[in-house]
């Protein structure tokens, strides 16, 4: 049976144009990577009233990797479960992973010490295992305007690793050329990238390549248009949930469709970050790790994406720049 297997280093054409078949990685610095926990703890969109009792249940359940964010609005609430979790199990900080991000009006480097410090006293830590630069946006300090804007708060970034209060930094919502501009232009290489996949956008060869790299990858939003906050439109796949070859697969091994989704996602080699404010839920996705799918299985899921391709989160209309220049469904 297939838990984890291995991914094929192969490089997509347009990712390959974007960053250069000869791309050079050295002089830079790699952040001293210790590998993050495969299966995550979203806390996106997770109610202030309720995200501390849901962070600890995910603690006690068995979780060790929490993934926030500044923007996300909770991040108090959060440092409250996590020290409840903490406290309660006899686990030290350093049993967990805690992932946060930069926020777009704090790109101005002058801002970006501040930013951390912030989230730091939010979440009641003294350092984070992983920052990550939300977009590659930020908001003019003129007008406000939303602009691309990535490489100055980079290199701010970049200064705050070497203070000791992140372990790794990295990106979420990069195009192949943004990625290229950050390592082209930079010292310290990201050591982790985030983005929405699933089997409706499985950006596989993307992944790949950052394989070649030796850039990790997070997947965000693992179960598609689960996520309540993606308004349905015209033409949308059926909820993934209840597609009906992860409805096979799952009665086929007796798991759930959503474990059959999480386990998916990391047999191609990045970690997922499923969200729940529900014990059950929680539950359910922590008991993906007892679910096991075959190749057959596995490439039934792949092919999902042949009839059923989808970006949920797309803010470029709203930000009024092109995001995601390259990637599929763009």
């Amino acid at each position: 049976m297939i838990l984890f297997n291995s991914i094929l280093l192969l490089s997509a054409p347009v990712v390959a144009e974007a960053l250069g078949s000869n791309h050079p990685q050295q002089p830079l610095t790699v952040p001293a990577f210790t590998k993050i926990p495969t299966l995550g703890f979203g806390t996106w969109n997770l109610d202030k009233d309720n995200v501390s009792q849901a962070v600890s249940a995910a603690l006690h359940t068995g979780y060790r990797h929490l993934d926030c964010a500044t923007t996300y609005g909770n991040q108090k609430g959060v440092g409250k479960g996590i020290a409840h979790g903490l406290k309660s199990l006899g686990l030290k900080r350093s049993d967990i992973w805690v992932t946060s991000k930069l926020w777009n009006d704090h790109h101005e480097p002058s801002l970006v010490q501040e930013a951390l410090t912030q989230t730091l006293q939010e979440l009641g830590l003294d350092y984070l295992d992983l920052w990550l630069m939300h977009w590659p946006v930020g908001n003019s300090p003129d007008t406000g305007k939303t602009r691309l804007d990535y490489l100055d708060a980079w290199h701010a970034m970049e200064k705050v690793y070497m203070t000791g209060q992140v372990r790794n930094i990295g990106v979420s919502n990069f195009s192949p050329a943004q990625l290229k501009d950050i390592i082209d232009n930079s010292t310290t290489k990201p050591a982790v990238h985030q983005m929405e996949i699933h089997p409706y956008l499985p950006q596989s060869k993307w992944i790949n390549y950052h394989k070649e790299l030796g850039i990790a990858v997070t997947a965000y939003s693992p179960f598609a248009n689960t996520n309540p906050t993606y308004t349905p439109s015209e033409g949308d796949p059926p909820f993934l949930l209840t597609n009906t070859d992860m409805l096979a697969v799952a009665a086929k091994r007796g798991c759930t469709a959503a474990q059959v989704a999480l386990v998916w996602g990391w047999s191609r080699g990045h970690s997922v970050i499923p969200k729940s404010s529900h014990a059950s839920h929680i539950k359910e996705n922590f008991g993906a790790l007892d679910c096991h799918l075959e190749e057959d299985d596995l490439d039934r899921i792949d092919e999902i994406s042949k009839k059923y391709l989808k970006r949920f989160n797309n803010p470029s209309k709203g930000y009024g720049v092109r995001l995601f220049s390259g990637l599929e469904d763009a």
